[in-house]
């Protein structure tokens, strides 16, 4: 990466530590041999590969300030000088990129995203600012102090294929699904053969409106943030695409991965009282005269 991008980066208030926590930050679960997720903060980081064999992908570069601690579980899971094939994003927003310059400095790795997230993490564009005056709890007022600036990755970024491959070593049996609202170019990861679905903040399994619950992480199928939705009408279209996979486990960015019985009654209520289970009452962001 050009130095004196990663010199403009260090000056973003996208590189400040935000102090905020879970009591499950700092742990990490295996939902498949291959597929491990790890808790930095609230939010989650995701790596496919089998640990000895072959290549590895990281899915989302965490909180800011996280890029050592993210070695740290490479150097654990992977071993010394392990770096991955490629970085792949479910999109750009501040707490699934924060480690993301210092990596791509120093492994020198391709990053794919969604040509719709692209002028987000090249400095194009900065993101529509955080709604503190939304329906919920202590956490949608703190996030006026979220940083919406775009990062810069200059050429090592580049678009998902638009035929849903993802071009890393050993992810051939992977797709990614576009489950926008969130953001405009928020992606999903499925793999059919086994339907473990990574769904990034498309639907969340912690009720973030609540401060107690992003402390305890208790389980519950959700909607994405609300602070950081400005398209509730695409938010509750990615959910229903989410659903008609029917996949048997759900890796999200925030919360602990959800599977059997309790996935699949959570997506039928999400689907079916989306605009009452998810939408808040208001918000700057919502107009549920146009939801249908």
């Amino acid at each position: 990466m050009d130095k004196q991008l990663n010199d403009d980066n260090i000056e973003n208030s996208m590189l400040r530590f935000m102090p905020m926590t879970s009591i499950t930050s700092g742990t990490g679960t295996q939902v498949r041999n291959d597929v491990y997720y790890y808790t930095d903060q609230i939010v989650n980081i995701c790596f496919i590969g089998t640990p000895g064999v072959g290549e590895w992908v990281l899915v989302d570069a965490g909180m800011p300030k996280a890029a050592p601690e993210i070695k740290s579980v490479v150097l654990d899971r992977f071993g010394r000088e392990s770096k991955p094939a490629a970085i792949i994003l479910t999109h750009g927003h501040f707490d699934h990129v924060g480690g993301l310059v210092d990596l791509v400095e120093e492994w020198e790795v391709p990053v794919y995203a969604h040509e719709s997230e692209i002028p987000f993490l090249t400095g194009e564009k900065s993101y529509p600012e955080p709604d503190p005056t939304v329906e919920g709890g202590l956490v949608a007022k703190a996030s006026k102090l979220f940083p919406n600036e775009p990062i810069n990755l200059g050429n090592s970024v580049k678009p998902l294929p638009a035929d849903g491959s993802i071009p890393a070593p050993g992810l051939e049996d992977w797709k990614w699904i576009h489950t926008p609202g969130h953001a405009p170019g928020h992606v999903s990861f499925f793999r059919e053969e086994d339907r473990t679905l990574i769904s990034g903040d498309a639907c969340i399994t912690v009720k973030q409106d609540s401060f107690y619950n992003v402390l305890m992480q208790s389980p519950e199928l959700n909607g994405p943030p609300r602070y950081l939705t400005t398209d509730w009408q695409a938010a509750k279209e990615s959910v229903e695409k989410i659903a008609s996979l029917n996949p048997s486990v759900i890796v999200p960015g925030h919360g602990s991965a959800i599977e059997g019985e309790k996935l699949k009654s959570g997506l039928k209520q999400l689907v079916e009282n989306f605009e009452q289970v998810a939408v808040p009452d208001y918000g700057k962001y919502v107009d549920k005269k146009n939801l249908h």
